[in-house]
């Protein structure tokens, strides 16, 4: 590479960093949350708080968290087709019931969240089907059917399913246009919405391997690299899990994005506090199922809405390779080489195959 083409790189990756700082700044500053959401509480308050939560998790039975996946029978609506693929949606109720009872209430009052939305492209039941979970903001299925690379997915022999995170897209309160209330302030209200987002995860991979899918595997993006991951401590039966520019923690994004006291030892307090409230949720708090071999994390470099440093902190818990695009979180060009070493793994697992 010539020194022309590198600075040409580095100025582009500046640039695409710079979008991702302000498309940041925009929806934080301009998208109010829901009106549920607590307002910002003082430090006492949040360290009385989130020491109250840490503490009445380590008292309850949290082995049990995800419950079982169920078996399914979605409403299906065919859509007609995406580049010979039949494309048609599925609907199911999602399991109902909150884990902490106190948030049945401000959780289940949206009645759209409690049906799961998925969008299945397939040429059929004998290829494998890769589940793809949206970033946050997200989840309007045309926008995803551009977002996600299906024309490589299906040359290469796979299926897609696109699947809606919980308040997100048409699981979303018409009548409110801000920011979802998932993950949102309250780490309540956040790991309730792991919680079903893992669950609807598994009971759609059920469905798919009993519809005749040999092999199911998970890709998320951002957030929903959040969610793979954590799928893949959760289910054991996933073929590979592939976590997209994704947040690791919770509490360093929030670290990282100045939502915690500036000085030095009350940040260190609220941290520590954060990361043990989600520690339920947390894919790097808890032992992958899924072996070391099927994972692959990719990263951006340029990434300044979830840094490099969670894709690698995913990497190396999961004892998975990193392969790293030069652009941004939300600006991933040079991306066709980090999903060149995506496929590169399908091929190795023998899940897919070009032509199929």
């Amino acid at each position: 590479m010539n020194r022309r083409s590198t600075m040409a790189g580095r100025l582009i990756a500046r640039a695409a960093a710079g979008i991702d700082r302000a498309v940041t700044l925009a929806v934080r500053a301009g998208s109010p949350g829901p009106e549920s959401e607590p307002r910002p509480l003082s430090h006492e308050a949040r360290v009385r708080a989130l020491s109250d939560l840490v503490a009445r998790y380590a008292e309850l039975d949290t082995a049990r968290y995800f419950p079982p996946p169920r078996a399914i029978d979605p409403v299906a609506r065919a859509q007609g087709t995406l580049r010979k693929s039949a494309r048609t949606d599925l609907a199911w109720p999602s399991q109902s019931g909150t884990f902490l009872p106190e948030m049945a209430e401000p959780y289940e009052r949206t009645l759209e969240n409690r049906v799961a939305v998925a969008r299945l492209l397939s040429r059929g039941t004998r290829r494998p089907v890769a589940i793809l979970v949206h970033g946050y903001l997200c989840g309007q299925l045309p926008l995803e059917e551009r977002l996600w690379p299906i024309a490589a997915l299906d040359e290469n022999g796979i299926d897609c399913a696109f699947i809606v995170l919980p308040f997100h897209g048409r699981r979303a309160d018409p009548r409110h246009t801000g920011r979802p209330p998932f993950p949102g302030r309250d780490p309540r209200m956040a790991n309730e919405g792991f919680r079903q987002a893992v669950t609807d995860i598994r009971e759609l991979a059920r469905h798919l391997r009993e519809r005749g899918h040999p092999k199911v595997g998970v890709m998320g993006m951002s957030l929903g690299g959040y969610t793979a991951a954590l799928a893949g401590t959760v289910e054991p039966e996933l073929d590979v899990v592939v976590p997209i520019v994704p947040l690791a923690s919770l509490a360093d994004f929030a670290l990282e994005q100045g939502d915690l006291p500036e000085a030095p030892e009350t940040r260190a307090l609220e941290h520590r506090l954060l990361e043990e409230a989600h520690r339920i949720v947390s894919p790097v708090h808890r032992a992958p199922l899924v072996p070391a071999g099927r994972t692959l994390v990719l990263g951006a470099r340029a990434d300044r809405i979830t840094p490099l440093a969670h894709a690698r902190r995913l990497a190396t818990h999961f004892q998975a390779p990193l392969a790293t695009l030069p652009g941004s979180h939300l600006v991933q060009f040079g991306r066709a080489s980090g999903y060149e070493r995506l496929f590169e793994l399908f091929r190795e697992l023998g899940f897919g195959s070009r032509g199929a």
